[in-house]
């Protein structure tokens, strides 16, 4: 705009013309140039979509985060909620030796119910229907946290103090050094014990258990403080399983999300047979896996080249969420969180959209850029596919100003220079502007051709430049050859001259509208009957200008009939060029139909 303007400016001032007429076309050129719609049609159609992710049970809380949706290829996610029902129950509890225990449940009440800070739904789980008073009294405690990965509470029973400390079992065991056998009696935790319970613990998470271990330490009476220096040389005493069942629609939502091109990529804090179990449970296609000490000895370079080609991360602390989500950004993934704890906030702040859900914790709704109404990733695909409307609806806009807009300035520049005169007054280049811009405004609610719906969609301004290098320079060749026609052919005045060609610019600028919003022949897509009826009456504008006593006040006057014949045969050149050059434009954009399974995938999203 800056160099067009420019050159218009010196061109004409060379040319001895009028400076103020020269500096005021130069000026409208440059409004002509500028997209000053395209806050409009941002706006309005971020908006709109926002409004249809509502009735979806999507909450929009950054409107530009809807983008960003329809541009993700990674989705990670934690099973729970999402992968399962979220309805996590106590299954039994055993012993070191897998017989059930009543002493092992009593233990597991005790810590859940003593130890402080924040509960997880595996206390939730154990404290239901539990007694109100089982004898335990409160002496002193340590928290969980993830890089002990375990809790302990000093409690006093009967006389006696006891340290219980319970996590997940295979690491307690690194910190136990004896177990008790079913009939009460102690033994050492050898090698063979231990892999023989490691192998338990394997066989259960293959059913789909999740498994909480309790061990205990006998202290002073004189005890009042807990230490981390005491969680050495416990008592392994069992384990709590829990189950929590698959989400029977996972199934379907993770078919639709990959059928849309996000990868779905499960990070998890469970062992490894638990997520595998319910990864074939659902039958979800997953390839590589990697764990918190996996991750924890690579580099962030590292750790980038890995996680492209891993889809299932378990035993991940939470502050390894983020470096997963960061290491997917780096190699030039879009990625998704999806989380409902405090531990997620860093992950969620980490991706391009953090995405909560309702009932999730306060500080993650709080940092998630969208919030689900629906534990459901099925919800989350619908998603997916309006935020490419958004996106899609958009690029039309910019499509259209940078081909339309760039041709017809461009043209207007070039007569300067081969005319005696402007080609427009500087009114009427504005009054173009003007109604190609209120023909536009029914862009946002337009219909998208489902195949582009099929990948994700992210900014690419090489590909709208090169669209509009192609589509502009092809309108700036018919205007040309029109002002030939009128200057050199039929030697009309210059007011005839300017109204011949605004109609003709308005023609040709407003109805390729119907030939660059889809990919699909002119003929295949049709346009939606807000977006015809502002471009129609966008064109019938122009044409009251051009055919009644209405135009003079911008200095125009009424055509011959077959002056505007002549221009609506051009027009119909020029579409049928456009229609043919298009494809080149589009190039990479799927022009064909998709295929079967494609369009019943979208015809769910549809319903």
């Amino acid at each position: 705009a800056v160099l067009m303007v420019l050159f218009v400016l010196v061109v004409n001032i060379a040319f001895q013309r009028p400076l103020l007429e020269s500096v005021m076309f130069a000026l409208a050129l440059a409004v002509g140039l500028t997209p000053e719609l395209l806050p409009m049609i941002l706006t309005v159609t971020l908006a709109r979509s926002a409004i249809e992710l509502a009735k979806r049970k999507v909450v929009v809380k950054r409107l530009a985060a809807i983008h960003n949706l329809g541009a993700m290829d990674v989705l990670c996610t934690d099973k729970t909620g999402t992968l399962t029902e979220a309805r996590i129950t106590l299954a039994g509890a055993f012993d070191a030796e897998g017989e059930d225990s009543t002493e092992v449940a009593d233990l597991m009440r005790a810590n859940s119910r003593l130890v402080t800070g924040v509960r997880n739904n595996l206390d939730a789980a154990i404290l239901k229907d539990a007694p109100a008073e089982d004898g335990w009294t409160y002496v002193d405690d340590l928290p969980f946290d993830f890089q002990r990965r375990r809790a302990s509470v000093l409690a006093a029973r009967e006389g006696a103090t006891w340290l219980i400390t319970k996590g997940a079992p295979e690491q307690l065991l690194q910190i136990c050094g004896s177990f008790r056998r079913a009939d009460g009696s102690e033994a050492i935790l050898d090698v063979e014990t231990r892999r023989r319970l490691g192998a338990w613990f394997e066989q259960k998470g293959r059913e789909g258990l999740r498994l909480l271990g309790v061990a205990v330490a006998a202290m002073p009476p004189d005890c009042h403080a807990a230490q981390r220096e005491q969680e050495k040389d416990l008592v392994f005493r069992g384990c709590a399983a829990f189950l929590d069942p698959p989400k029977a629609s996972a199934t379907g939502a993770v078919a639709r999300l990959r059928a849309l091109g996000v990868k779905v990529k499960v990070i998890s804090g469970d062992a490894e047979p638990v997520v595998r179990h319910l990864v074939g449970a659902l039958d979800l296609p997953a390839e590589g896996l990697m764990t918190g000490d996996e991750i924890a000895g690579l580099n962030d370079a590292a750790l980038a080249i890995r996680v492209a080609a891993t889809d299932l991360f378990v035993r991940v602390p939470p502050e390894q969420k983020s470096r997963i989500v960061r290491a997917l950004r780096r190699t030039g993934h879009t990625v998704g969180f999806i989380g409902d704890g405090i531990n997620d906030v860093p992950a969620i702040h980490a991706g391009d959209v953090g995405i909560s859900v309702d009932g999730g914790t306060e500080v993650a709704r709080q940092a998630a850029d969208i919030i689900l109404l629906e534990h459901d990733l099925g919800v989350l695909a619908e998603g997916v596919a309006e935020g490419r409307r958004t996106y899609l609806n958009i690029m039309k806009y910019v499509r259209m100003g940078t081909s339309s807009n760039f041709g017809n300035m461009l043209s207007m520049a070039i007569a300067s220079v081969l005319l005696p005169f402007l080609p427009l007054a500087p009114i009427q280049v504005l009054l173009t502007n003007l109604i190609y811009d209120v023909s536009e405004i029914g862009i946002p609610k337009d219909s998208v051709d489902p195949e582009l719906l099929l990948r994700p969609r992210s900014w690419n301004m090489k590909d709208v430049l090169r669209f509009g290098l192609i589509m502009g320079p092809l309108s700036s060749a018919f205007d040309l050859m029109v002002f030939g026609w009128l200057r050199w052919g039929l030697h009309v005045d210059i007011a005839t001259f300017r109204t011949a060609w605004f109609v003709e610019s308005a023609l040709t600028q407003i109805l390729v509208i119907f030939v660059i919003r889809t990919t699909r022949p002119l003929w295949a897509s049709r346009a939606h009957p807000l977006l015809t009826a502002t471009s129609l009456g966008g064109v019938a504008l122009a044409l009251l200008f051009a055919l009644t006593s209405a135009g003079s006040v911008f200095g125009f006057v009424p055509l011959e009939p077959r002056m505007l014949v002549s221009i609506g045969l051009i027009t119909a050149v020029y579409l049928a060029a456009a229609e043919g050059l298009k494809r080149l434009a589009f190039r990479g954009e799927p022009a064909r139909s998709a295929g079967r399974v494609e369009y019943g995938i979208l015809a769910l999203i549809e319903a």
